[in-house]
């Protein structure tokens, strides 16, 4: 797999990345304390958003795209 890293300060660099931290921001809104998150619920979150279609990989999920059964 490729890796590229973006120009520090460039969002538009990282549309992938900003768009998923959009998707989290639903389940972790911005201001909220994380002092109660626990490391089940960050992975509760981890499995919805890898069981979410998404556009870039042609409505298959991340689960189906990257992961070895």
């Amino acid at each position: 797999m490729r890796f590229y890293f973006a120009t520090p300060h460039h969002s538009w660099e990282r549309g992938t990345n900003e768009n998923t931290n959009g998707l989290i921001r639903q389940y972790l809104p911005k201001g909220e304390s994380m002092a109660g998150l626990t490391q089940q619920r960050c992975n509760a979150i981890a499995d919805k958003l890898n069981r979410r279609p998404r556009k870039r990989l042609g409505y298959r999920t991340p689960e189906e795209c990257f992961y070895e059964n």
